[in-house]
């Protein structure tokens, strides 16, 4: 049991798009990433995915509409919703989903996720 320091975590974090385990939670991966341009629209068949904003601002487009985002804004976006997050601007989020969920919901095109 040690605290997480999420503002250190995210320094070490380079590439947008490039999520990160910085703990576990009840069989989660709780990580956090930096957002830049736009992720391809995709979904999870079998899992919600949640994101929380903890700097910048989010544009998340689900199906045919868009929400924004902000500082200490979350939303939860259910199982096998089509979706892409997008972020003009650098944005840094706090991710949470089951263990071993691939980012784009295709195991082939997933990238890895490191913990730090």
């Amino acid at each position: 049991m040690k605290k997480v320091n999420l503002a250190e975590k995210l320094a070490q974090v380079s590439a947008p798009w490039s999520p990160h385990v910085v703990a576990g939670f009840n069989g989660n991966d709780v990580m956090v990433a930096k957002f830049q341009g736009a992720f391809p629209f995709h979904d999870h068949p079998e899992t919600d995915d949640l994101f929380l904003v903890l700097e910048g601002e989010v544009l998340l487009d689900v199906e045919d509409e868009t929400h924004v985002l902000g500082p200490g804004e979350l939303f939860v976006v259910p199982a096998g919703v089509r979706h892409r997050p997008r972020a003009a601007q650098e944005a840094k989020v706090m991710l949470i989903e089951p263990a071993g969920t691939p980012n784009t919901g295709d195991p082939e095109t997933a990238v890895h996720k490191p913990r730090i």
